[in-house]
């Protein structure tokens, strides 16, 4: 048996690099508006909590004016599902990490604090046959991530159990949100936010590349 029968993974930042298209459809948003736009590194911190949060971290005290926040947010919208696929793809080694979880018999599911609809479209684009079992992203009657309710509502989809279930994310955000649900994680390095961010969250285990992951999974206890 597998140490773990269930892997929920958090998407922008550890399935695919989505950062580029982030930040330009922002930026673009922006711009429309006459407000600053930021360095595609500053995104890094600017993603992980939801696109209303990304917009309202992009525009600063900007943002305190409903009206312009409502505009842009809605302005944002539009141009991301225009280019959200222009240059996202799946980091190196991760299809192939799906593949080989999915022939071991471990159940997948993406948890993103990307609207649903965008994470299920992405998903569905770069993953062959839609890889992943079950896909959530930020719907209206649950709290974004790291509350665990989300994370928790996932793993009944795939009827998973919590103790063989593990968690994989890249930010802070999936530390705590791993801790609240009291689930086992992984970090992956590679994604926006770096190792040092994940150890200084609490993360125990942080892993160089998709393949470590699989190592973790299939371990026979």
């Amino acid at each position: 048996m597998n140490k773990y029968n269930t892997c929920v993974f958090d998407l922008d930042g550890t399935l695919v690099n989505s950062l580029g298209d982030l930040a330009s459809c922002c930026n673009e948003t922006l711009s429309l508006y006459e407000l600053p736009t930021h360095t595609v590194d500053e995104y890094r911190y600017f993603v992980g909590s939801g696109i209303k949060n990304l917009i309202k971290k992009s525009m600063g005290d900007k943002s305190n004016d409903e009206t312009l926040l409502t505009a842009v947010y809605r302005t944002f919208n539009i141009l991301y599902n225009e280019k959200c696929l222009e240059a996202t793809k799946p980091y190196e080694g991760v299809s192939e990490l799906l593949s080989e979880l999915k022939d071991k018999g471990v159940k997948i599911g993406v948890l993103s604090n990307k609207s649903d609809e965008f994470a299920k479209r992405i998903v569905d684009a770069l993953f062959e046959h839609g890889e992943p079992d079950v896909v959530w992203g930020q719907k209206e009657n649950f709290p974004i991530k790291p509350e665990p309710q989300s994370l928790y509502a996932v793993i009944e989809e795939l009827d998973g159990e919590k103790d063989k279930c593990l968690y994989i994310g890249d930010s802070d955000v999936d530390v705590i949100t791993a801790k609240n649900a009291h689930i086992d994680f992984c970090g992956v390095e590679w994604g926006f936010r770096g190792a040092d961010e994940l150890i200084s969250a609490g993360a125990k285990t942080v892993v160089k590349k998709p393949s470590d992951i699989l190592n973790l999974v299939c371990v026979n206890e």
